[in-house]
């Protein structure tokens, strides 16, 4: 049976019981919940812009349509152009700010399955049963590596399991993701 582990810090007030895996444990728990936290108050600002952006994008494409139907007069031909550039410009900056929000939905996914991992290695590692069986911790490795959305990401964990530093790793990771959008002429996997 699992035995319970105290809450909170005890390193201001140190006595025969204190433990450096219970105070890493409480900051692994507290870094998870910051981020947490973080990501719940940026989304339903990014969700609210997300549905302006669409929508905007939307009234730009009925615009384009009724634009379409005005005919090429004398008098109206060259404004019926401007508004249809800057119909066009302003569209395509939509389009790019939709494409920004995805990105950061991917970073939300990103942060967390970080938190997930951060959550699951506290649970390994306040447990005096699971800290020191190696099964338990290629179990969690194997958890976290599945969680991985992208071969580079799978690729840098593999790097650091396999004992390349984290920073060697992170550099072969973003020189493998420049290479792919160097190679996709600048256009960037997004899912």
């Amino acid at each position: 049976m699992s035995q319970e582990i105290p809450r909170g810090t005890r390193a201001h007030t140190p006595d025969l019981d204190w433990s450096q895996v219970r105070e890493t444990v409480l900051m692994l728990e507290l870094a998870a919940g910051q981020v947490d936290a973080a990501m719940r108050d940026s989304n339903s600002s990014v969700d609210t812009l997300m549905d302006t952006f669409t929508s905007m994008a939307s009234t730009l494409g009925m615009i384009d349509v009724a634009l379409g139907t005005l005919p090429d007069t004398v008098g109206n031909g060259l404004v019926k152009s401007e508004i249809q550039e800057g119909a066009r410009q302003i569209s395509q900056k939509v389009h790019h700010a939709i494409i920004a929000f995805q990105f950061y939905d991917k970073l939300v996914q990103r942060l967390d399955h970080v938190c997930h991992s951060l959550s699951e290695l506290s649970a390994v590692v306040s447990s005096t049963e699971r800290i020191y069986n190696p099964q338990e911790w290629s179990a969690l490795q194997e958890r976290i590596r599945s969680k991985y959305t992208m071969a580079e990401e799978r690729g840098m964990f593999d790097a650091v399991m396999a004992g390349a530093t984290v920073h060697d790793a992170l550099k072969n990771y973003m020189a493998e993701r420049m290479q792919k959008v160097e190679e996709s002429s600048g256009e960037i996997e997004l899912f």
